[in-house]
């Protein structure tokens, strides 16, 4: 196996779903040797992802291949004598463990950080919780979209005026939560490097979605008054709205922010009249009567396909986009050639494209993607690898250790 930055570092994913064992992912992108634990003909949920409703149907179980890749699968029923031991002698010879189990299960089952830190005082033990490490909720099951999306108040915030709530899409809040969980892991590995010190990494999906609306949050905790803020965005500016063209698409104007900027616009819009119309003759007129305004634009823009605005204003360097639908992925030249979505180099994984984790470094070549595991693939390897030999291995399959 070629030398990866992480190579040799032993990593165990007892988690479940998306966020934790995406991170897990990562670490094994870059080298290290990961250890899935599932139960015994179950398996993690992030197994079957890709069937449910809301993601889009495809034959080849794109979700597992996406976060389950570049691990190795082992099954053990951690409620049982045996299945706790193997998972003990796993603990003593790694150097990460990631879960999210709920605190009670891990309480039941020794497997909170005191319990494993007495068998490993160098591990790294990253946890992660849907609403935190104390309080009233830390015991509270909770997904993305109950923790990250709904309860930080994003999910309030993303609504058009006198509409409900917008609901979030599938790992949405998972995905960049793996990515600080994947911070944290790293973060102690490089403490553990200079000190020789094991560590507790800890987040939470509450923790990440906070974080996310803290250009609102922060506001909030600064004094901000939200009762006028919410008044205000009843009405949005004319920049704010997104404006549909005559091919369906819809324009972003948000980032024209000054005066330089909306003559530009207006130029390439032929619509510099607009400011002589006394409705608009100055910034506070523009301002009370913004949505008047942008109902304007709304009819110049409908005028032309998004392509044509597309040119017009890339060619006056005025900040426009058009809004993306993923349909487009596929074949995005962007995303391609910066290996946000790869082809893999192996026949055996099916997926024609994989989505990539967003970090990329020059100097740190990125493994696989591998096959993600079928369930328990793996068992017979890690068993002979921690020293039990064929007679044992074939006891514990009889008594559905593993």
């Amino acid at each position: 196996m070629d030398n990866y930055l992480f190579s040799g570092l032993k990593v165990l994913d007892v988690a479940t779903v998306i966020a934790a064992p995406a991170a897990a992912m990562m670490l094994a992108d870059f080298g290290a040797d990961v250890i899935k634990i599932e139960r015994p003909g179950v398996g993690d949920m992030l197994r079957s992802l890709s069937n449910n409703w809301d993601t889009p149907d495809a034959s080849n179980n794109w979700f597992w291949q996406m976060d389950g890749r570049n691990k190795r699968s082992l099954t053990l029923d951690l409620k049982s004598a045996h299945g706790k031991e193997v998972l003990q002698r796993l603990v003593e010879d790694c150097d990460v463990y990631i879960t999210n189990q709920p605190y009670s299960v891990r309480d039941s089952l020794g497997l909170t950080y005191e319990d494993l830190r007495s068998l490993n005082p160098s591990l790294i033990y990253a946890s992660l919780t849907a609403y935190g490490e104390k309080g009233p909720e830390r015991e509270r099951k909770g997904f993305d979209q109950l923790a990250y999306w709904a309860r930080s108040g994003l999910m309030d915030l993303m609504r058009t005026p006198d509409g409900a709530p917008t609901q979030g899409l599938p790992g949405m809040g998972d995905h960049p939560t793996a990515v600080s969980i994947y911070a944290g892991i790293v973060t102690a590995l490089l403490h553990r490097e200079r000190t020789g010190e094991g560590g507790m990494v800890h987040t939470s999906l509450l923790a990440n979605g906070l974080w996310s609306v803290s250009g609102v949050a922060q506001g909030v905790m600064a004094g901000g008054d939200m009762t006028k803020y919410r008044e205000r965005k009843r009405i949005k500016p004319a920049m704010m709205r997104v404006y549909q063209a005559q091919d369906g698409r819809w324009l972003q104007f948000n980032m024209v922010r000054n005066e330089e900027l909306l003559s530009l616009l207006l130029t390439g819009m032929d619509a510099l009249h607009l400011l002589t119309d006394e409705r608009f003759a100055d910034s506070q007129l523009l301002w009370e009567n913004r949505g008047a305004f942008g109902d304007e634009l709304q009819n110049v823009v409908a005028q032309k396909t998004s392509a044509e605005w597309l040119a017009i204003f890339m060619e006056l360097d005025v900040p426009v986009n058009r809004v993306a639908i993923v349909e487009e992925t596929n074949n995005d030249v962007q995303i391609l050639e910066n290996r946000m979505a790869s082809a893999p180099e192996r026949d055996d994984v099916t997926v024609p494209l994989i989505v990539n984790h967003p970090i990329q470094i020059s100097s740190v070549p990125q493994v696989g993607p591998i096959r993600a595991p079928d369930l328990g693939e793996h068992a017979e390897d890690i068993l002979k690898e921690l020293g039990y030999d064929q007679e044992a291995i074939a006891d514990m399959k009889d008594r559905g250790v593993i």
